[in-house]
């Protein structure tokens, strides 16, 4: 559902990268917790996913799905009572998909301390029409130098998604061949 083709010139006018960004924010309650008493890893991925295809649908100026999650690190158990901030952008666009960088931070709602980054993740969005058809985004554009660097990081990532499936497609034609049912 990602594209395959490095994005041709767009006839659609690029998005700065703020046009946008996204924050949302979130106190943690008991309901939100596991057996250890900390907020289920689960509850912070939907936070995420959340943010992601706000930004998602942002820019694209529609409706986007979540094609796929990947690097998703927690740095630091959320608790209850934590007010987390759950920020977004769009960090790169090809024809139809768009990876959205999101970082996860939580400080206590009663206190006065910055913010400590507890995880982060990318996602990758593809916009749909209503048929749930790939349809064409805008190109984003990156303002500042964080955000060359994220472009840029995003594309070695897009590299990397691209040849992973490659080479499992691969191996499982290879072994297919070879007579092996998975």
């Amino acid at each position: 559902m990602t594209d395959q083709a490095p994005r041709p010139e767009s006839d659609i006018p690029g998005k700065p990268t703020s046009a946008s960004r996204t924050t949302l924010s979130h106190i943690m309650t008991a309901s939100e917790t596991n057996l250890l008493g900390t907020v289920h890893g689960g509850v912070i991925m939907k936070l995420v996913d959340d943010v992601a295809g706000a930004v998602a649908g942002r820019h694209s100026g529609g409706p986007a799905v979540t094609a796929s999650m990947d690097e998703m690190v927690f740095l630091e158990p959320v608790r209850v009572g934590d007010l987390v901030h759950v920020r977004a952008q769009c960090n790169w666009t090809g024809r139809s998909s768009m990876e959205i960088g999101v970082r996860v931070l939580a400080e206590r709602w009663n206190e006065s301390t910055p913010p400590t980054q507890v995880g982060s993740a990318y996602l990758v969005f593809a916009a749909v029409d209503a048929d749930g058809k790939p349809r064409t985004v805008p190109p984003v554009i990156p303002e500042t130098d964080r955000d060359k660097r994220r472009y840029q990081e995003a594309q070695i990532r897009r590299t990397h998604r691209l040849a992973r499936r490659r080479a499992i497609k691969e191996l499982r034609e290879r072994r297919a061949a070879e007579g092996y049912e998975d």
